[in-house]
């Protein structure tokens, strides 16, 4: 195992920074990595593939643990309907154009799933990264994207639990789907509640205990045993690690973990990319080309429309629609976890995995130059359009501007109003269920307080 390792993290270091150099996203680095090292380049004796494999499995439990960490609530309500609207007209049109491109491309309708999955989500890694080099981190349509990044992870999660119930049970029926979704959103709903209740009172009051070394340990711990959890529930480990991610999310110490866990997850994360690109067989690149394409024109297309209509829809203006559309064009890495469920429950065309990361690597290159023709391509709609367009362009941006400009002004107020919310005036006669909704609000917003030095 030492040498596998020590193989793989060489090769991974020295193809990313190459790809540094170039200007390129590590996360392609560590592909181009393991198809170097992989049996169909390297052979079979190089590296063990199982232990890759093994080492590549935590590597996603703490990748999504980490995107659950991520996760803030009150962000995301503060995003209102933008980012609500925005991923369902995203998720929905992506997972219906996935599954007719499927279907077109005579796969089936197991396949056509798994590809209409794989299709619907875009890399929070790699549009932040992008925005960042263009100077956009400051731009307004930046905190309604990122909303809508999270939600698309949250929902990936969903349909990684659905499609493993209907490979495994072969078949689709609508009842037993709605009953999953059920039995998943009350168990979603009681593992947070009861987390933000009882985690965030421990850890806060052990606090004075909690150095480094312990709280990582602590927060590894708890990550391990959510999972078990999801595992004997009968869900997927991925579901545990992410929602422990939420529920630690809420603490004091969330951005605490966060820091600690971001080497660990580094690490991890480059070994499982590094065995996404074991499993790629070059010399069916040329086969498969077809393929690769049509799905890069799907993906880009897609996102593009749908991302814009689902902001527009959600209230944004044109251009954050459009600027949100535009950066949200390439395959995430949750396509990549979505694909090796498929081989790992055996139910996917062969075929299927070397298209998708090709088509990721394609639209993850294209990026940054694709978000660069946004505002030619908005000027250019702006002075083509109707009137009766126009003129709603032009309402919808002072209708954003005088919202930010309530926004600021009620700032001081909304600060001062978590404690006097409707919930609590309902119940305020009953004691014990007062108790319990004060230390629910306690906990779900001691996050925000700053840290003690």
């Amino acid at each position: 195992m030492v040498h596998d390792l020590y193989i793989l993290m060489i090769t991974a270091g020295v193809v990313s920074l190459l790809f540094k150099w170039l200007k390129q996203p590590v996360v392609l680095g560590y592909i181009v990595a393991g198809v170097l090292v992989g049996p169909n380049l390297a052979g079979e004796n190089l590296v063990n593939p199982e232990n890759v494999k093994a080492w590549g499995e935590i590597g996603v439990l703490f990748v999504l643990f980490c995107i659950g960490l991520e996760f803030r609530l009150k962000k995301m309500l503060e995003s209102g309907k933008t980012a609500f609207i925005g991923v369902l007209t995203i998720v929905v049109g992506m997972l219906v154009l996935g599954y007719g491109v499927g279907r077109i491309s005579g796969l089936d309708n197991m396949n056509a799933m798994f590809l209409a999955a794989m299709l619907c989500m875009s890399s929070t890694t790699i549009v932040m990264k992008a925005v960042d080099e263009a100077g956009w981190s400051k731009e307004r349509f930046v905190q309604g994207a990122t909303s809508i990044l999270i939600l698309e992870d949250i929902i990936a999660v969903v349909l990684m639990v659905l499609l493993s119930n209907i490979a495994t049970s072969n078949s689709f029926d609508a009842l037993v789907m709605l009953k999953t979704v059920g039995v998943l959103a009350v168990t979603l709903a009681i593992w947070f509640v009861v987390g933000i209740l009882v985690i965030p009172t421990i850890i806060r009051k052990a606090r004075s205990y909690l150095n480094d070394e312990t709280l990582i340990i602590l927060a590894l711990g708890l990550c391990m045993g959510m999972v078990l959890t999801a595992e004997e529930a009968g869900f997927s480990s991925a579901l545990g690690a992410f929602v422990m991610g939420m529920v630690l999310a809420e603490t004091l110490e969330s951005h605490r973990i966060e820091k600690l866990m971001s080497p660990l997850k580094n690490v991890f994360a480059a070994i499982f990319f590094v065995s996404v690109g074991m499993m790629i067989n070059p010399g069916s690149l040329v086969t498969y080309w077809p393929g690769i394409l049509l799905v890069a024109i799907v993906v880009i297309v897609g996102m593009i429309v749908f991302g814009t209509l689902g902001c527009w829809w959600g209230g944004s203006t044109m251009k954050d629609s459009m600027l949100t559309g535009f950066s949200f064009v390439q395959i995430g890495e949750f396509s990549f976890i979505i694909a090796t469920l498929g081989n790992k429950l055996g139910v996917i065309d062969p075929a299927i995995y070397p298209i998708i990361v090709a088509a990721s690597v394609v639209t993850t290159f294209l990026t940054p130059y694709i978000m660069k023709t946004c505002i030619p391509c908005y000027n250019f709609l702006y002075s083509h359009a109707s009137p009766r367009l126009k003129g709603k362009i032009d309402a919808r941006e002072e209708q954003v501007a005088q919202q930010e400009q309530k926004k600021g002004a009620g700032s001081a107020k909304k600060a001062t109003k978590s404690k006097d919310s409707k919930m609590e005036k309902v119940l305020e006669h009953t004691f014990v269920t007062k108790h319990v909704v004060n230390l629910f609000i306690k906990n779900m917003t001691e996050n925000d307080q700053p840290a003690e030095k």
